[in-house]
């Protein structure tokens, strides 16, 4: 049986947690699916070449990987807004989740001086902002909403999950964000903003926590589970045009 190509975007790093469990939480779907699965890890540099778009030739879906900052914010943005406009499977998770809002704000709000706190710390229109409290080894409750896609996927509204991040969507910008078709679909006890998903998508996601932490050889996650299976009901796509 052929494998699934899935582009994961990111700076691969072998000694980040995140990114191994990442590797680990796509081989626990794809052996619990039976869909075998080829996680192609992409670098943000090489998207952002001229002919950068080629590395994305005929994969299926997109996982934009958690770590930041990106050595190329560019090659992260461009990824994601291939995905959204060409209607394929994208899950992105902690940092993927924060390059989510900031191409959506930039491409579909108009905001084209959107940017994120941890690599522009003194511009002015920060979509992507320090949280107030660090993130990083907690455990969460995270309120779904029950209509959304991600509460069907876990059957229930009330999930916990981990975080690693220091950095999420600016208070401040919530009600623009809201705005659009991003939907804001996952919140914390306060109303902070946890889940996103973009309407009308097949399958477009955003989680602050990342689902690759809780994911085992006997219960892979749901989440990535569901995306998996996304990506084996689409064809393939050629995105170096």
């Amino acid at each position: 049986m052929t494998s699934l190509p899935i582009a994961i975007v990111g700076d691969f790093n072998p000694n980040n947690q995140s990114h191994i469990a990442t590797n680990d939480a796509i081989e626990h779907s794809s052996k619990s699916l039976g869909t075998p699965v080829e996680g192609r890890w992409i670098g943000t540099e090489e998207l952002a070449r001229p002919d950068g778009k080629r590395k994305l030739a005929n994969v299926r879906g997109f996982w934009i990987a958690p770590a930041g900052p990106y050595k190329s914010m560019d090659g992260a943005l461009l990824a994601i807004r291939t995905a959204r406009e060409c209607r394929s499977p994208l899950l992105g998770t902690c940092g993927g989740f924060q390059h989510i809002i900031l191409e959506y704000a930039r491409n579909v709000l108009g905001f084209a001086d959107a940017e994120h706190e941890e690599s522009s710390p003194k511009v002015s229109r920060l979509f992507i902002s320090r949280l107030a409290c660090s993130l990083v080894g907690r455990t969460m409750a995270i309120t779904l909403v029950p209509d959304s896609m991600v509460a069907r996927i876990y059957g229930r509204n009330i999930v916990e999950e981990r975080y690693v991040c220091n950095f999420g969507v600016n208070p401040e910008y919530v009600d623009t964000l809201r705005s659009g078709a991003l939907r804001v679909v996952g919140a914390d006890a306060e109303g902070v903003v946890r889940v996103v998903e973009l309407s009308g998508h097949p399958f477009f996601f955003g989680t602050l926590f990342l689902p690759q932490l809780g994911s085992f050889p006997s219960h892979p996650h749901p989440v990535v589970s569901a995306f998996v299976r996304a990506c084996s009901d689409v064809p393939a796509a050629v995105y170096d045009r």
